[in-house]
């Protein structure tokens, strides 16, 4: 089948050592249809979203989300993540990875309020959606969504490109005053002392696009960072979202071991570990629930006041994506509960259709299975009638594009959503890996 890649001379990054992988990893799958499916999307943000530069006479990359020409704190790391395990064999592509754990420290230092950011620093246009917002809007700022996961990612990205080649290079005084940040605003949104600065409100239809007088409904405070949006770029239900709160936990104390072990600041690795500690501790004692059948779940969303909402939502981290993000082990008996129900009726954002079964959320609507959840769902799971049934659906969803979408609807996947979406098709090659490196016989079915 031939290829839906860009021409080689208009590829915006070339790494040989993502190419030996295609081939590599390719030539293990027996179903065509499958190994072409791979050869487009495993590469696709190096392919068409990477724009480097060079800024104080460093590398920068500016990793753009696809079809929105903004960099998404939360997407561009993610993009990057499933070529982590070739960064110590490419010198080109670490300084990939450099650039862009530049890009992102500048880019929190500029507003750890925002989730987007445009090319140019000084660029006061935004995205066309967010030019009314009433928030305060910088200049280099293309959308000021308040959303805890954006500033863990920056963390994850940055932790596990250390751990991956040892590389200390891009942890210089900027990296380490943006992390101080990270931290004094994760903890400036527990509210304890009022608020905090962040307003955001939004002239919409939808409500979710909005949040009730610029923060959110009230809350009592134990501890749990709020959000006032989901990773979805929809607003919260109830501004303390349990997943967010778990991923800080895990990469707080990511950060403890960096700021030990690179920064050498034993004082922000206290600071992340005891706010780590504190905001785990408010997420066991507020963030569980029971359903109306008995079972013990975490919740999705909760005020603090003993209020929780049980959903789930496609984009990461959700409660189905918590193993997957090292935030609970994947034998956790609470974790395991919980992503059952996710994946059930129990959800209401859960749809089965006579395409495909899956999870969707608010942000596309009812009847909307998102990719997404069905990768996710595989990477968690050791249940090889799910990975392969996952495999297979995927493969057979795709409506002949070859690429992974944002969203298709559950009875005809040739309704879908954003035909160009980086992190959906990077987040499928890295479940190719995956199955490649532990269980390579499932690469040798045919899923016709």
């Amino acid at each position: 089948m031939q290829s839906n890649r860009p021409a080689p001379a208009d590829r915006r990054f070339l790494s040989k050592a993502v190419e030996r992988e295609i081939d590599r990893v390719s030539a293990m799958i027996r179903d065509p249809e499958l190994a072409w499916l791979f050869g487009n999307c495993f590469p696709n943000t190096l392919d068409t979203t990477v724009f480097m530069g060079q800024m104080d006479g460093k590398a920068d990359a500016f990793v753009i989300t696809g079809d929105i020409p903004a960099l998404w704190l939360r997407d561009s790391a993610a993009q990057l993540r499933p070529y982590l395990h070739l960064a110590a064999e490419d010198a080109h592509l670490r300084e990939l990875y450099r650039g862009l754990i530049r890009r992102h420290a500048r880019c929190v230092l500029l507003d750890p309020y925002a989730n987007a950011f445009t090319r140019d620093p000084a660029s006061k246009e935004g995205l066309h959606w967010s030019k009314n917002d009433r928030t305060e809007m910088k200049p280099g700022v293309a959308e000021r969504k308040w959303e805890v996961d954006s500033l863990c990612y920056v963390l994850r990205l940055a932790h596990d490109y250390w751990r991956a080649t040892g590389d200390t290079e891009p942890f210089d005084a900027t990296w380490a005053k943006a992390a101080k940040l990270i931290v004094a605003t994760f903890k400036e949104q527990q509210r304890f002392d009022g608020p905090g600065p962040y307003r955001f409100q939004r002239h919409s239809t939808q409500p979710t696009e909005t949040t009730l007088a610029g923060v959110g409904v009230p809350t009592r405070k134990h501890g749990l960072i709020h959000s006032a949006f989901r990773p979805s770029d929809d607003a919260c239900t109830f501004p303390c979202n349990i997943p967010g709160n778990l991923f800080a936990v895990a990469t707080l104390r990511e950060l403890a071991l960096m700021a030990r072990g690179v920064l050498k600041d034993e004082g922000l690795a206290s600071e992340a570990t005891a706010l780590a500690a504190e905001v785990e501790k408010a997420v066991f004692a507020h963030g569980v629930m029971v359903l109306p059948d008995g079972r013990q779940v975490l919740a999705y969303e909760t005020d603090g006041y003993g209020n929780h909402l049980f959903m789930d939502d496609a984009n990461v981290p959700s409660l189905l994506g918590l193993a997957y993000l090292r935030c609970l082990p994947a034998d956790y008996p609470l974790w395991r509960t919980t992503a059952e129900a996710v994946w059930s009726e129990a959800n209401p954002w859960f749809f089965r259709g006579r395409a495909a079964e899956g999870i969707g959320g608010p942000h596309i609507g009812e009847g909307q299975i998102w990719p997404m959840s069905i990768i996710v769902r595989a990477l968690s799971s050791d249940d090889e009638a799910v990975i392969a049934w996952s495999l297979k659906t995927l493969r057979n969803t795709h409506a002949g594009t070859g690429f992974m979408h944002e969203a298709f609807d559950k009875d005809d996947p040739t309704r879908f959503t954003r035909a160009w979406f980086a992190w959906t098709n990077g987040l499928f090659g890295e479940l190719v890996l995956k199955v490649a490196r532990e269980r390579p016989h499932l690469l040798a079915l045919e899923f016709g």
